[in-house]
Formats: structure tokens, sequence, C-alpha cells
């Protein structure tokens, strides 16, 4: 059979064994085993784990376990109604303020615990009720806290973001950089959102009032004093110290980035022990059990991702795939939109991680021969990926919000992050048009390396 064939029959396959209701993990390492059986030596079967130990023999690997540690001691905790709580108490006289808020506890407690989910779930368990409380409608309470939990696999530590490290082969620290300023743009537009939304529900719901007397909690306006705001900051600063320190110690040089994640994991567990007495068996259980359930479920998906990628790559369907995209002679800024389209179609059913480990031996070297920045492109592709969590069919985080929120219709969830959608789309093309953005931090921090 030629390349094209195996190549077509080997994704078909693929899209088959996943609809079929397999695991994400089980589906693709099935597949591989099966072509490996029919196209390579029948020795090649013998090395199966040996292959997917010596893929994921990498001490940058090492980091997410770690950094998926931290992320589980300080979500399992008070830390994110705390953080949230602060937050508002200093941000509520601005307009709106509550729902910007929410952004800034998302993208604060996404930096101290790198995941989406947990940022979802932390902050949307204390955010979406206070919200409603106030008046704001349902959808846009859903979507602000699902948007926001995004910022998780953008802002660093990044589990995303390190596994794009490792397909591409660049440096996780330049990578981590690089993601601050469209976090940070990111965070922009979603609380200049927050502002705008709040003017229009405000007038709605004043124009409600002057027409029939009728008043709706958004008209009423909290007041904290200022001992209650310095009152709610001791619990909050140790963590932010926390970040600062994990951030100091990766960029200055001080530790490997799984080095860093050792330690900010152990300073987090330090923490939640000393501030929330967080420190019985009983108590460090749920934490635990989390975090080997989910390292183990990703380390699954990464192991046989990556098998699943050296087989397209020994049966030639990754390289025979880029040189006909190459052939193809596309002007780079089309060559950009094709791939990012096919990475949103992919967002429909694949988690991130499955998206850049199937899709880097294919997408990599045709960008490498445009002359795109590889590490600006991981940003741009990340962001990409960030829609796929909140629009269906699969949007992760929509479905972690219908765990917090039960009673909030799914409809209105979907309709409340949509506009979110339409601001990373903005975002992504800032990027294209700005690429400063996101390579000014790196390039000044570690300097140029070319990008390529």
């Amino acid at each position: 059979m030629t390349v094209l064939g195996i190549g077509i029959s080997y994704g078909v396959a693929t899209l088959v064994v996943m609809f079929s209701g397999v695991p994400i993990a089980f589906a693709l390492g099935a597949v591989a085993v099966v072509f490996m059986g029919i196209y390579m030596p029948a020795a090649s079967l013998d090395t199966v784990t040996q292959n997917v130990y010596e893929e994921m023999a990498s001490i940058t690997l090492l980091a997410i376990p770690l950094f998926i540690l931290k992320g589980a001691a300080i979500g399992r905790s008070r830390a994110g109604q705390d953080l949230y709580t602060a937050l508002h108490a200093w941000l509520h006289r601005v307009p709106g303020g509550l729902g910007v808020a929410n952004v800034f506890a998302c993208a604060l407690f996404a930096a101290m615990a790198g995941s989406s989910p947990a940022t979802c779930s932390a902050i949307g368990s204390a955010g979406i009720p206070e919200m409603r409380k106030r008046g704001y409608s349902g959808g846009f309470a859903a979507g602000i806290i699902a948007a926001g939990g995004t910022l998780g696999i953008l802002l660093p530590p990044s589990i995303t973001m390190i596994l794009f490290a490792v397909a591409a082969e660049k440096s996780l620290a330049r990578l981590f950089l690089a993601g601050i300023g469209p976090g940070l743009l990111l965070v922009s537009l979603f609380g200049a959102y927050a502002v705008i939304h709040f003017r229009k529900e405000y007038a709605a719901a004043s124009a409600v009032y002057a027409r029939t007397g009728a008043t709706s909690a958004i008209l009423k306006r909290d007041d904290f004093t200022m001992a209650e705001r310095f009152n709610v900051l001791p619990r909050v600063l140790p963590f932010l110290l926390l970040l600062t320190g994990v951030m100091i110690a990766l960029y200055g040089g001080f530790a490997t980035p799984s080095e860093t994640a050792g330690l900010g994991g152990l300073l987090a567990l330090i923490l939640i022990a000393l501030i929330y007495s967080v420190w019985r068996p009983a108590d460090l259980a749920p934490i635990l059990k989390s975090t080997i359930r989910e390292s183990t479920m990703l380390m699954m998906i990464i192991g046989m991702s990556l098998l699943y990628s050296y087989v397209m790559s020994y049966l030639h369907i990754s390289q025979s795939v880029a040189e006909s995209i190459v052939a193809m002679q596309l002007p780079r800024w089309e060559l950009l939109a094709a791939i990012l389209v096919m990475v949103v179609m992919l967002g429909f059913f694949l988690p991130p991680v499955s998206i850049i480990l199937m899709t880097a031996p294919i997408i990599l070297p045709p960008l490498r021969a445009a002359n795109f920045d590889i590490i600006w492109f991981g940003v741009v592709m990340t962001i990409v990926m960030e829609m796929g969590l909140i629009h269906p069919p699969v949007g992760l985080n929509i479905f972690v919000i219908r765990n917090v929120a039960p009673d909030i219709p799914l409809i209105e969830v979907i309709w409340g992050t949509l506009p979110f959608v339409l601001l990373m789309m903005i975002a992504v093309v800032l990027l294209c048009f700005v690429p400063e953005i996101s390579t000014t931090l790196p390039n000044w921090v570690m300097g140029s390396d070319g990008g390529r």
C-alpha cells in the first residue's frame, strides 16, 4: 500500500476507534500497535514499552505531575475563594467590578495552579453564586468563569505549553515567558467586556426600575471599609509570594522547570497546612488522589500519543503530509490560517494535549520552512486550543461549569461563552499583526534565538 493509503487508513481508524467511545489514550495506543503489527517488523511489537518509556523519559515531562500536585493543593483548599473575595473587596467600586474580579481571580489562580478545570471549579464555586446573587445573568456569570479558566493553559505554569516545548524541542522557559504578554492581553479584553456587559445589564435594570418600580440586585452596590479590604489579604499574600518565588526561580535561572515544579508543590502543601490546617492524612487524601488520578490519565495520553506519533513518523505519514503541505506552496499566512482552522476543527473533539502531540510532527516542518517563529506559533496555537475548551461539542470548561452551577441551563452557558471565543479570535489577529506582544519579553530576558 502507498504512503497515502496508509495515512488515510491510519486517520480513519483513529476516528472510528475514538468515536466508538474508547478513552483517548487507549484509542491512540491501540491504533498505533495494530499498524505496527501490520506494517512494521514483527520485532517492533516487542519494543512497544521501550519506545513509550524512551519517548516519556524527558526531564521536562517530570514537571507535569509536580505542577498538578501544586494545583490540586491550591484548588482543593479555600485559596481560590479567598483570592476571589480579596479581589472583589478591592475592585467593587469599578463598574462591573465583580466580573473584573472574577477575571483577575481566574488569571492569578491559573498562574498558581496551572490547570483550566481546577481554575473553573475553584473560582466558579465562589464567583458564580456571588454574581447571580448580585443580579448578573446566569449566562454571563458562567461564561466569564469558563473563559477565565482557559487562561490555565496559557499563563505559566501551563501543562499544555510543557508538551508543546517537548514536541517542538524548544526552551520551556522561553515559551512560558512568551505566554505572559498574550495572557495579559486576554485578561484585559475579558475585563473590558465585563465592564461593557455590566453597563448593558445595569442600564436594562435601571430602565425596568424607572418604568415599573421593580428593583434588581444589580442596582445595589457593595461597600467595603479599608479595614475590611486589608483583613482579606493575609490569606492571599502567601500564595502570591509563592507564585512570585516560583517565577523568579524559573526565569532567574536558579532552578530547572522540574525543580521549580517540585519546589512549588512542596511549598503549596506547606502553605495550606499552615493557613488552612490541611495536614491530616484525611485532609491530604483527596489532594493526593486527585493528583495521582489526573497525572496518570495525562501521562497515559502523553505516552500513547508519543507512540502514535512515532508510528506515524516511522511509516512516513507525517513527513509525507508535511512535504505535501510545503509542495502546495501556500503563501505563509494562508498556510498559518489553514493550520489554525485544522486545530479549531480538532478542538471540536480532542483535548489540547492530544492535538499537540498528534499534529506537531506534521505542522512544525512547514511552519519552519515558512520562517514562522515556533515559540510565537506555540502561543497562538494555545489560544486557538483555548477556544476548544469553551465551545461545543467537547467544551471541557462548559461541563465543569455545569457541575459547579447545575441550575444554569446548558444553552445559557454556551451563549455566555461565545463572546469570549470572539475575543480570543481578536487576540489571535492582534498577535499576527503585532507578534511583539508575545516575543518581546522572552527576547528581552533570554536573548533572541531566531525563533525557528
